[in-house]
């Protein structure tokens, strides 16, 4: 079992905690959906981390934080300065807003109102030092910063407790995550190209079946290919082209199997797949 955080333990860690209108105390994002995790394989770029597919694409509803409204919406102009602070590595292994888990050594902040997941160029105005991140999180529950980076982002760029940011959303990458989330494909056919390298190793696999694995999507041709080749000893891995990105999957699988696999990537490689079947997404922990 994934650690999920008390709230007794956060509320004493994140001085930027809230309540809500219904008197529910609110901490760093956690809403009750199935947690997953989000890890880029050590050969591939961090690209293939910010671009990969959330357990769930989420907005939210407006609210507020010492009667200051706040509303969230897929504004593709977000452009704003203000103090971006650092979140508490002891909430590594704790559920962000879009189903993640948060792990402080990647690329990650938290944001009160853009979509998550998006991705945001966020810049260290004291020094010019920028970073690319996945915004997953809502937070953080203070009005004096407008988002909290993980300690691995902040280090980046120089911040040690807090900074003046600009923060610039990448609208291109933003829609392309939210694409992968929500499982859109464009109206023609994608163009499937199999990896021809042998398995390494011997793994049971259905020859036929409605459950397909997708473990990365990602802009680059070379890194899918690559990655798909790797994962080749799981099963019949293949890389999809559908609109402008690569999306590595491992198909034709029955149910057994498709358990199998999701729990092997999970433990051996650290990654966070998701599953459809017969080309709908369903949980990856649904079956």
């Amino acid at each position: 079992m994934k650690k999920i955080v008390s709230l007794a333990v956060v509320s004493a860690l994140v001085a930027g905690c809230m309540t809500s209108d219904n008197g529910n105390d609110i901490t760093y994002g956690y809403d009750g959906f199935n947690e997953e995790q989000l890890v880029a394989s050590d050969n591939l770029n961090q690209n293939a981390y910010l671009m990969a597919a959330a357990p769930k694409y989420y907005i939210g509803s407006p609210y507020k934080i010492e009667d200051v409204q706040y509303i969230p919406s897929a504004d593709m102009t977000y452009n704003q300065t203000g103090i971006a602070g650092i979140i508490p590595v002891e909430l590594n292994g704790s559920k962000t807003s879009d189903g993640e888990i948060f792990d402080s050594n990647q690329m990650v902040a938290t944001s009160k109102t853009l979509p998550l997941p998006s991705i945001v160029r966020v810049t260290n105005l004291d020094n010019g030092n920028a970073v690319t991140v996945r915004v997953n999180n809502r937070g953080p529950f203070v009005n004096t910063r407008i988002m909290d980076l993980s300690a691995a982002a902040a280090r980046q760029i120089g911040i040690n407790s807090t900074a003046k940011v600009q923060v610039q959303i990448l609208q291109d990458e933003s829609i392309a995550v939210k694409n992968a989330t929500l499982g859109e494909i464009t109206k023609t056919e994608p163009t499937v190209q199999e990896t021809t390298v042998a398995p390494v190793q011997a793994a049971p696999v259905a020859t036929s079946g409605e459950y397909s694995i997708q473990v990365a999507a990602v802009y680059s041709e070379d890194n899918a290919i690559a990655l798909a080749k790797e994962l080749s000893s799981y099963g019949h891995s293949v890389v999809v082209n559908e609109a402008d990105m690569y999306k590595v999957r491992i198909i034709d699988l029955d149910a057994a199997n498709a358990r199998r696999i999701i729990d092997a990537l999970r433990n051996d490689k650290g990654m966070a797949p998701g599953l459809l079947q017969s080309g709908k997404w369903i949980n990856a922990d649904s079956i």
